[in-house]
């Protein structure tokens, strides 16, 4: 990275063209979350709220800047979030994503000409909620059941949409999953855990026969202890197992 890069944010150019959207999904074993922005429009001279809405955590990129550079940041500045993998998946671009009134009353506000095109590059991360902290960076941050939002700024609808949908793709074909869960874990967590983000209820035979196929699911020689009902049997995922078998896809298809 090179010394301009280092430089204040004040100094640095905005590409009023490119946008990038990050779709971050909490997972906390009873529901599917995302992580919303608040937006609030405030007329400068008499201090009425014009309006309040949500938005995916986004923003505009730098010119210095490439595209997983921007997602990063932008996350950061919104969460105080770091370190977070994120993975591109879509590029929005159609030319009336800005067509709503509030979405044009906001960029006209922050200088932008709501006629211009905006393309916007869609990313997503999916993360175990109480592994997490939020910290207040200006603008308020929640984490929103998915099954509750019906509504959000811009064509965000639509990128939460896609973005859902390609998680669910990457789960059921990459072993994803698994960093959501404990160390050791039981079948009916796991199955749990594909249930919630899948948005579905799995039979509960049926997903033992598939699991019993996967040679990286280690059972181990320990039940779960300090529970109510009967101790499951624990299992650990094995990744270098699964790196040297991964022909073999986790096919939970339904």
């Amino acid at each position: 990275m090179d010394d301009d890069k280092h430089l204040s944010d004040d100094f640095r150019v905005l590409n009023d063209q490119i946008s990038v959207d990050c779709v971050i999904f909490g997972f906390d074993f009873t529901t599917l979350n995302v992580l919303l922005v608040d937006r609030v429009m405030v007329n400068e001279e008499t201090g009425e709220e014009l309006f309040t809405d949500l938005t995916l955590a986004g923003n505009h990129i730098y010119e210095d800047e490439d595209l997983d550079e921007a997602a990063a940041r932008i996350l950061f500045d919104l969460t105080g979030l770091k370190g977070i993998f994120l993975e591109q998946f879509k590029t929005f671009g159609l030319p009336n994503r800005i067509s709503r009134e509030n979405d044009r009353l906001w960029l006209a506000a922050s200088g932008r000409n709501p006629d211009q095109r905006i393309v916007t590059v869609g990313y997503f991360s999916l993360l175990a909620t109480d592994k997490v902290t939020l910290e207040w960076k200006g603008r308020n941050v929640r984490w929103m059941p998915v099954s509750e939002i019906t509504d959000l700024a811009f064509d965000h609808m639509d990128i939460l949409a896609s973005a859902l949908e390609a998680l669910r793709h990457k789960l059921l074909n990459e072993p994803v999953g698994f960093e959501l869960l404990p160390p050791k874990f039981t079948l009916s967590q796991l199955q749990r855990l594909y249930e919630v983000i899948l948005g579905v209820e799995l039979d509960k035979r049926n997903f033992r026969k598939k699991v019993a196929r996967m040679k990286y699911l280690i059972p181990l020689e320990e039940k779960q202890t300090g529970v109510a009902h009967k101790p499951a049997r624990l299992y650990v995922f094995d990744r270098q197992v699964y790196e040297n078998s991964r022909k073999e896809l986790m096919d939970f298809a339904i």
